[in-house]
């Protein structure tokens, strides 16, 4: 693969000594501007080995590389100055040379920078795959398909017994509307390492796995991201350990509207809510428990299920070709339908006994092809703000499943 280097310098001169020092083939390609030049050609520095004249220009090199801190770059200046120098490498430079620095010297620190910018171009080439897959988003490293990605990364956490948090994380239903595209990723790649997983599951709501952590510092990075953030944030955070995927989902889905319920009430100035129906529960037996769940239940499916179904109903008929979505209820039941050409799916809400709600789920694609689970909730659980963030995932995955 060729390679691209670029020399940046505001002294012309520098430009006829360095050349004295390469050993380019036919094919590389060798750039030369000054720091004026640089934001018209940031796509060219991204992928390219960068040698850069700081010499009247300290202020402005040290700006260049904290912008473009992971492009390799070497720092070139007319004598030792220790001080600066540690500020360069501090910024991200990765060498810095003089004009004491032999010529064979300066081509042996040249070739790791050539290395890393290689990789970089591959990096690049891979990601606009990975992107035109929708596998990625076009803006940021933010994975799209969080089933594959959280399968394959909890196969290997299982394998390893090594410590692990997944969060799931959203604002709540009147900040999201003023939190600018972008905003919410960028903040969190910006404070998570290079191995963490950030994974977007619908608009302005995000899963993150990170590695090599437990719930304590976990919880500690998200205090750091939540200053950050201009919207107030919220987050639902679970230890990977022993579980598998959708029991993962739901459980740090669950901590996150308990977080946003909880948001709630301190706002409202009232307590946190208690399940009134266990409570009820513990006082009474037999047929009273049996009429008191049912009662609760037909109150879910009026205040909660039903508004939710008609919402994500008009939210997505219309933009999904050659898609139906259909949903009603019925005595002790609400169901939604996704239907295509071919391919057709339930999410089914039902309370078949007294103490439990149950989220039947059905994917078909022919009568000998079906794929069925089940979600099992507390009465409790069951709230708008999750009821929504289940059915996006059902209907992202009707739609995978399909293409």
């Amino acid at each position: 693969m060729a390679s691209k280097i670029v020399l940046i310098s505001d002294d012309s001169d520098f430009f006829d000594y360095i050349k004295e020092k390469f050993s380019l083939r036919k094919s590389d390609e060798l750039y030369t501007f000054n720091f004026d030049s640089i934001p018209d050609k940031l796509h060219l520095l991204l992928s390219s080995v960068l040698i850069v004249n700081c010499e009247g220009t300290k202020d402005k090199t040290l700006e260049l590389l904290k912008l473009l801190k992971d492009t390799p770059i070497i720092i070139s200046a007319y004598n030792e100055d220790e001080e600066y120098k540690l500020e360069c490498y501090r910024a991200g430079a990765l060498d810095y040379i003089t004009l004491l620095t032999s010529t064979k010297e300066f081509q042996a620190r040249l070739t790791p920078a050539l290395s890393i910018a290689s990789l970089l171009e591959k990096n690049s080439q891979y990601r606009e795959i990975l992107v035109r897959n929708n596998v990625l988003t076009q803006n940021n490293e933010v994975f799209i398909d969080y089933n594959f990605i959280l399968d394959k990364e909890l196969e290997e956490l299982d394998k390893s017994s090594k410590r692990a948090v997944f969060a799931a994380i959203a604002p709540n239903e009147k900040t999201k509307f003023f939190l600018q595209p972008n905003i919410i990723e960028t903040i969190i790649l910006n404070n998570i390492r290079k191995n963490d997983i950030l994974m977007n599951y619908a608009a302005n709501k995000y899963f993150l796995l990170l590695f090599d952590t437990d719930l304590e510092s976990a919880s500690n990075l998200w205090k750091k991201i939540e200053t950050q953030m201009p919207q107030k944030l919220y987050a639902g955070m679970s230890s990977v350990i022993g579980q598998k995927r959708q029991q993962l989902i739901n459980e740090a889905l669950n901590k996150l509207h308990e977080a946003v319920n909880y948001d709630k009430s301190i706002v409202n100035n009232k307590p946190t809510p208690i399940n009134s129906l266990n409570t009820l529960q513990n006082q009474t037996s037999g047929y009273s428990n049996f009429k008191l769940f049912r009662q609760e239940f037909s109150r879910k499916l009026e205040q909660v299920i039903t508004p939710v179904f008609y919402q994500i109903q008009q939210k997505y008929t219309g933009k999904l070709s050659g898609i139906t979505i259909q949903q009603g209820a019925g005595d002790g039941y609400g169901i939604f339908y996704v239907k295509g050409k071919h391919t057709s799916s339930s999410f089914r809400i039902t309370c078949p006994g007294f103490s439990k709600i149950n989220i039947d789920i059905t994917y078909q694609k022919d009568t000998s092809n079906i794929d069925a689970k089940r979600i099992t909730l507390e009465p409790e659980e069951l709230e708008a703000g999750l009821l929504e963030d289940l059915l996006e995932q059902f209907i992202l995955e009707y739609k995978k499943g399909a293409e």
